[in-house]
């Protein structure tokens, strides 16, 4: 293993926070580790893994993940590129830092719901049951408030055994409540010693800020969260669980819209998809649709009038085919809205944003540009599926994905890793800390081969300049360059110091 220079989570900064845990070693080579409870905690008692006596692991030929372990963020490289960005594998450890009988857990689910929720809590008390032997699982019910303000539901395995076949969250949800002080004396009063929680961003961040005043306390307690967002909007994982499942239900709407427009003179379908900040889903449903003539993103400035805009696409579309579909996310064109709008800029309990209805607003604007131009007669439908998305179970793919998650968190918890949020990095699971969960969102890029590949679906225009394109990629080199030329001062930076095994 390469060697290394380490910075240790017990220093704290500025602010009370610990700091990044970076281990740096040869080539380039950068590990960004996650907090341990023996960063705050000295001397914790190790114990066997029960994992090793465990019938369904016999066949396993290697039951444990190496310690040295570790995933790369970025896998194209150069040959003489820096070995770049690490996160350690998930999986399970040959000591644990929990022995069975004293684990007491809490699930709790925040935020906006989501497919796979339920099959995640499911699979988190299955795992802990039979993989670890614990007995001791709570749900917290209603959110972040609900260590404070609700009743509590023991979860077992007989109670959780169905519930992946319903949508929504059996512990219920809720936006906002965050009081870390409160959550962590309750967390404290009741004997708990591992809290997963599962949400968004929002979520990610509070989950954070509960870690670090755990830490202050200097409680044996570990943190992992699972990331869940509809919207895929979480940067670092490859994906969040429920989406696959959101693109292909969001099909059934785009393809009810095609039907719509195509059995009448001048149709035209439009279907409002969830993306707030991030056009994930619309893009990826269009591409899976292939009966999209446009699709509509936050990331993508557009405009309606005059040449190359929408009003001229549309009108277009309609004189070579007679009808079209427009795809659009919540989150595009919030610019013009707030022209025509006025924009009360209010805010969510999670701090979201509240955005005006930009499916209502385009379809509208539609209607009247055509009645105003008085050169055909339009029919247009628009359908919102939004809810009926959220609602409904994960599907067989994102079940599978929301069992590795719970799974993997579930491992890291027992081998004493806490402030964690675990996901898959090129198909790797990992265990990432917090602040690369939370520090941006992750965005459709505009100049990339999937959204090209998206235009060449829909031959939609751009409504990009030559411009527009230069910056983007400008902007793209020089984040690239940026983290390259970190790498390589950490690179030199391991050479000055006194080397040690990772």
């Amino acid at each position: 293993m390469a060697a290394a220079n380490s910075n240790s989570n017990s220093n704290s900064n500025s602010n009370g926070n610990s700091k990044p845990k970076i281990v740096t070693g040869s080539a380039g080579y950068v590990l960004e580790d996650v907090p341990h409870l023996t960063d705050y905690i000295p001397h914790l008692p190790t114990y066997s893994n029960p994992l090793q006596d465990n019938p369904a692991y016999s066949v396993v030929k290697q039951y444990f993940v190496n310690v040295d372990d570790t995933v790369a963020q970025k896998i194209v490289v150069h040959k003489n590129s820096p070995r770049g960005t690490h996160f350690r594998r998930a999986g399970p450890r040959q000591r644990v830092y929990f022995e069975s009988d004293a684990v007491h857990a809490c699930i709790v689910t925040c935020g906006g719901l989501c497919p796979g929720l339920n099959t995640v809590i499911r699979e988190i008390v299955c795992g802990l049951h039979h993989m670890y032997g614990v007995k001791k699982v709570l749900g917290i019910d209603g959110g972040y408030r609900g260590f404070y303000a609700r009743n509590t539901v023991p979860l077992t395995p007989k109670v959780v055994n169905d519930i992946h076949k319903r949508g929504g969250t059996i512990l219920g949800t809720s936006r906002g409540g965050h009081d870390k002080s409160k959550i962590v004396d309750s967390i404290q009063d009741r004997g708990i010693n591992q809290v997963y929680i599962i949400g968004g961003d929002g979520t990610q961040k509070g989950a954070s800020v509960i870690f670090e005043e755990i830490r202050r306390r200097g409680l044996k307690v570990a943190v992992a969260g699972i990331p869940k967002t509809i919207d895929n909007d979480i940067p670092v994982i490859d994906k969040s669980f429920g989406f696959d499942t959101a693109v292909e239900e969001a099909q059934r709407a785009i393809n009810a819209a095609h039907v719509e427009s195509e059995s009448i003179e001048n149709g035209i379908g439009v279907v409002k998809l969830m993306g707030r900040y991030s056009g994930f889903i619309a893009m990826h449903a269009t591409l899976a649709s292939r009966d999209v003539d446009c699709c509509l993103i936050p990331e993508l400035p557009f405009y309606l009038e005059g040449p190359g805009g929408l009003f001229e696409y549309i009108e277009k579309r309609l004189k070579e085919n007679g009808h079209m579909v427009l795809v659009i996310a919540e989150g595009a064109g919030q610019d013009l809205l707030s022209e025509s709008i006025q924009s009360l800029d209010k805010q969510d309990a999670s701090g979201n944003k509240l955005l005006q209805d930009v499916g209502l607003w385009i379809s509208q604007k539609i209607k009247d540009h055509f009645s105003k131009q008085n050169k055909m007669v339009i029919n247009l439908k628009y359908i919102d599926p939004t809810y009926m998305i959220r609602a409904i179970p994960s599907n067989a793919s994102d079940n599978v994905y929301c069992t590795l998650l719970a799974q993997s968190a579930v491992h890291g918890a027992m081998a004493g890793y806490t402030g964690f949020t675990v996901g898959p990095v090129n198909g790797r699971h990992s265990y990432i800390p917090f602040y690369r969960i939370i520090e941006k969102q992750n965005n459709v890029v505009i100049t990339d081969r999937m959204w090209a590949r998206l235009l060449s679906s829909t031959n939609q225009p751009s409504f990009l300049s030559a411009k527009d394109v230069i910056e983007d990629k400008k902007e793209e080199e020089l984040s690239t360059q940026m983290v390259d030329e970190m790498e390589y001062s950490d690179d030199n930076l391991e050479k000055k110091v006194i080397s040690f095994t990772v």
